[in-house]
């Protein structure tokens, strides 16, 4: 309504204009979250919803976080962050775009999932939430669902594009799931859920030191949302040979709302932080990055826009694997995931074996996020 507005009063056509409404976005999801993050960090202390630690080796981060004073660190802290960018998304971009809708159903979905975990750690005594089936369970669900949707759409409107897997450096190399018939789509499902679920469970890992998460969210997303607004620009896409997705550059507003809202929880989350995301935040926070990097067509570039997020993963796995297939004695890690092993026991190039401060930590790691994301917007030009 209000651009409808302007423009009969004034002649104004300021907010037709994609770049206009993500900072609005961004400004709006970042003082809706401010302004909510301190009553509901208050109602969150006042009902002990503490931090738990059930990622990686159990019985060292339980003790890492006793030493660190993590475990008295309020947690499901993203459901203010996820209720800001939300209402801001619904305010600010265009609700007639089908990327937009589907990240908005994605996001919800997933909160969903990562709210009935949070919810069942705080009514159920000694309670560590949804058990590891369960929270699979459910994420695949609301994935699948949305990527089923998506592929009904893209055939019954001729949208076979939104269908193409396209690798970065090499020029027109692309690889159509559909050619290849009911195989093909079973083909995509697949690998488009294990893009979502992986960059969902990554940022759910890396969300355990004060600002980590947020700040490498902040910094990917930005990366992600110059990739949408290109993609969708027919003039740019051609100019840099890149796949052009029509209304993809809609993404960037969302982008924008994720920016603020995330900037408006790490107001909140920065050392000493007063609340710690949970899964009802990290968990949609990591899918909405995977759907960005599927609109624009950028899944084989998201672990190195992710890059922080995909280390953290990684590390957690390894040792998680290495773990079990030794019979449960040998580890790769002192501690996983990495964050936490740096933060005990320093890094490669620290000779003097004195430990790295946790706001060390994430600092570097926000600088390592900031060179993965530069490096994957130079692949625009290398093609």
């Amino acid at each position: 309504m209000l651009p409808e507005l302007l423009r009969e009063l004034f002649g104004v056509s300021l907010f037709d204009y994609i770049s206009v409404r993500m900072a609005f976005a961004a400004m709006t999801a970042f003082l809706l979250a401010l302004l909510s993050g301190a009553p509901m960090i208050r109602w969150l202390r006042a009902n002990r919803v503490q931090e738990t630690t059930g990622q990686g080796d159990s019985a060292e981060l339980a003790k890492h976080a006793d030493e660190t004073g993590k475990s008295k660190t309020t947690t499901m802290g993203g459901s203010f962050l996820i209720c800001s960018l939300v209402v801001s998304v619904l305010l600010w971009a265009r609700l007639d775009n089908l990327h937009v809708v589907f990240g908005v159903v994605l996001t919800a979905g997933l909160a969903a999932v990562g709210f009935v975990d949070d919810f069942k750690k705080l009514t159920i005594p000694g309670c560590n939430g949804l058990s590891r089936r369960a929270k699979y369970i459910g994420l695949s669900a609301v994935v699948l669902g949305v990527l089923s949707v998506l592929v009904w759409w893209a055939e019954v409107h001729g949208r076979s594009g939104l269908l193409v897997l396209h690798p970065p450096i090499f020029k027109n190399a692309s690889f159509d799931f559909l050619a290849y018939g009911s195989v093909g789509i079973v083909a995509f499902l697949v690998f488009e859920w294990f893009v979502i679920v992986g960059t969902s469970n990554a940022v759910n890992i890396t969300d355990g030191m004060d600002g980590l998460a947020a700040g490498c969210t902040i910094i990917s997303v930005l990366a992600l949302s110059i990739f949408c607004y290109v993609t969708g620009r027919a003039d740019w896409a051609g100019y840099l040979n890149i796949p052009h997705v029509r209304e993809a550059s809609e993404m960037a507003v969302v982008g924008g709302a994720m920016i603020g809202a995330c900037m408006g929880f790490l107001w909140y989350n920065a050392y000493p932080a007063k609340v710690f995301m949970g899964d009802s935040g990290s968990l949609p926070l990591g899918g909405l990055m995977a759907w960005m990097a599927v609109v624009s067509k950028q899944e084989l570039v998201l672990p190195l826009i992710a890059i922080v997020f995909v280390l953290d993963l990684l590390s957690s796995l390894l040792q998680t694997q290495v773990y079990v297939l030794t019979g449960r004695g040998k580890r790769i890690f002192t501690l996983a995931p990495i964050h936490h092993g740096l933060e005990r026991h320093g890094g490669i190039f620290n000779k003097g074996g004195e430990r790295w401060h946790e706001v060390t930590v994430v600092v570097r790691f926000w600088i390592l996020a900031a060179i993965g994301a530069m490096a994957s917007l130079a692949l625009l030009k290398i093609r």
